[in-house]
């Protein structure tokens, strides 16, 4: 598999793995991603801390950025300065106040008007999706390269396609030549992976 792992964000869902989360993100850390994405949303902010402060170690281990989602009062807890927020969290937070709080902003957008709304609150990077079919959003179509390109041409800043990915180096090359800086993975990178 002729995958270059730097230009994956891996995404979370425990849910997907057979093995319990902290040894799904050693497997993942070996092979030197860009980052991981630690997005579980059905957790509560105290168990999502929890589980952040069991993943964190390992993540530092193998010097893979840890970003941690949609609680940043529980990044800052843990000394964690890479934040990813949906655009309607990050809206609710001052410019100042974020950028005080974390030295990586992400959110995640679903048009370029949204890409350029984030990119003005703040955020260093975007996730923009979903590009692919996907199971995590079973019926609604997918909004294709055409977009993704759209939102890559509207920013500056790094864009992260998502959805529908897997690792098919052909939809990953496909997403790199729309201008994005890579991809977001989800289940490619929850179930069995490539030794590194």
């Amino acid at each position: 598999m002729n995958i270059d792992f730097g230009k994956i964000m891996a995404v979370t869902n425990r849910h997907l793995c057979r093995i319990p989360l902290e040894q799904q993100i050693e497997k993942i850390c070996r092979l030197h991603p860009a980052g991981i994405i630690l997005r579980e949303k059905d957790l509560t902010e105290e168990e999502y801390e929890a589980l952040a402060a069991r993943v964190l170690p390992v993540c530092r281990e193998y010097q893979v950025p840890l970003t941690l989602h949609y609680y940043p009062e529980a990044a800052v807890r843990l000394g964690v300065r890479r934040i990813h927020l949906p655009l309607g969290k990050l809206e609710e937070r001052s410019f100042a106040e974020m950028k005080s709080m974390f030295e990586v902003i992400g959110s995640s957008v679903h048009a370029p008007e949204e890409a350029v709304l984030a990119a003005e609150l703040g955020a260093s990077y975007v996730t923009a999706g979903h590009v692919f079919a996907t199971d995590c959003k079973k019926g609604l179509p997918p909004r294709g390269l055409d977009f993704l390109r759209s939102v890559c041409g509207a920013v500056s800043i790094p864009v992260y396609a998502i959805g529908g990915i897997n690792l098919d180096p052909d939809r990953i090359g496909a997403a790199l030549e729309c201008g994005a800086a890579g991809v977001c993975v989800m289940s490619g990178m929850m179930g069995e992976l490539p030794e590194e």
